[in-house]
């Protein structure tokens, strides 16, 4: 049974899950195409973090950027490779889902790559009903970077 909690930024196996997102972002796109939160990124006010547990075994992390009053940014998911497969990203994404529509955000928009890597997460996002969009935010048009939008 995944359990998912707030926080986790403490415990050194999310924060090695931090490291292995970072490094496969990286080896994914250039470095000036990617966008993923360090720790003290993943620890602003505008941002909620969460990680996915069973039992004592985390499976996967991922949080929630309030961009303004109606418009949120799903940022670091990633699922432990041990447990890929198992539902924990579909998890994760309902969670923070569930959380955006608890505030009232009117859309919810993430960025990820375009390299083969990303296809993985693509598929989930379309999934769930995300759908291409231009660049939000501070975002500006990449070759490197995919844009999907979801209608809360």
């Amino acid at each position: 049974m995944i359990t998912i909690r707030e926080g986790g930024l403490d415990d050194m196996r999310v924060q090695d899950l931090l490291r292995l997102h970072a490094s496969g972002m990286l080896a994914s796109s250039p470095a000036e195409s990617c966008h993923f939160l360090d720790l003290s990124g993943l620890q602003a006010a505008d941002v909620r973090f969460w990680s996915a547990w069973e039992g004592e075994d985390l499976l996967g992390m991922g949080a929630l950027k309030q961009l303004d009053a109606v418009q949120g940014e799903v940022k670091s998911m990633r699922t432990v490779p041990a447990h890929l497969g198992k539902g924990v990203g579909a998890a994760m994404l309902e969670h923070i889902l569930a959380t955006a529509r608890a505030r009232g955000l009117s859309r919810l928009s993430l960025e990820t790559g375009t390299a083969p890597a990303f296809d993985p997460a693509i598929r989930l996002y379309t999934r769930y009903g995300f759908l291409p969009c231009p660049p939000f935010g501070d975002y500006r048009e990449d070759p490197h970077s995919r844009f999907l939008t979801l209608a809360l």
